[in-house]
């Protein structure tokens, strides 16, 4: 879900980063006001259209969703149980649109451009005392940095498996966090070699 950026000489990829969040601002919104399992099937084929245009496969699509399986699935169960069948493929497909719209946006667009984009239209803020250099790196980071603890995940079930190590949330979440803690020390110290200022 939300991958790091894939390089390709595509009409996606061109775009100016500013253009793309805003479509995906737009379309994340459009997505609350489009109903019926039927339209929201041609917004999902409209949306594959767009990976083809950025000339990425459709299993890179797939693989965006794939992490976020098993909790697709309970979302569709528990909407078909206290809700309609309609209801369950109507809101199941809108998460769907919206991870993939934003992976997308994250698969063709450069971290730095990113930031870029978000620090200038967040300097509107300046006046208030908000800080548009630190919060613009906040947000592209935070986006970055999903895909990496997915794997991180995947990574720590992949080796408990093999030792036979039981599964359970705490086996999970203490090597789960020592790891996000040392990534994001070696993340400071590289930053602060790169001569990153916070000011």
């Amino acid at each position: 879900m939300l991958g790091l950026y894939l390089h390709r000489e595509s009409p996606v990829h061109a775009l100016p980063a500013g253009w793309k969040l805003a479509g995906l601002a737009v379309a994340a919104t459009g997505v609350f006001f489009v109903t019926g399992p039927a339209p929201l099937g041609a917004a999902l084929l409209a949306c594959l259209g767009l990976f083809a245009l950025a000339w990425l496969p459709a299993r890179t699509a797939a693989d965006q969703l794939r992490p976020l399986l098993p909790i697709l699935l309970v979302l569709f169960a528990a909407q078909a149980a206290f809700a309609d069948w309609e209801t369950a493929v109507v809101v199941t497909a809108r998460v769907c649109l919206l991870v993939l719209l934003s992976a997308l946006v994250t698969l063709t667009t450069r971290a730095s451009e990113m930031i870029e984009t978000l620090e200038r239209v967040l300097g509107v803020l300046r006046p208030l005392g908000v800080n548009a250099g630190k919060l613009s790196l906040m947000l592209a980071l935070t986006i970055r940095l999903i895909p990496v603890l997915f794997d991180l995940v995947q990574e720590i079930r992949m080796a408990q498996r093999a030792r036979g190590v039981e599964r359970s949330a705490l086996a999970l979440l203490v090597p789960l966090l020592v790891k996000t803690l040392r990534m994001a020390d070696t993340l400071g110290d590289a930053l602060e070699a790169r001569g990153y200022d916070p000011r």
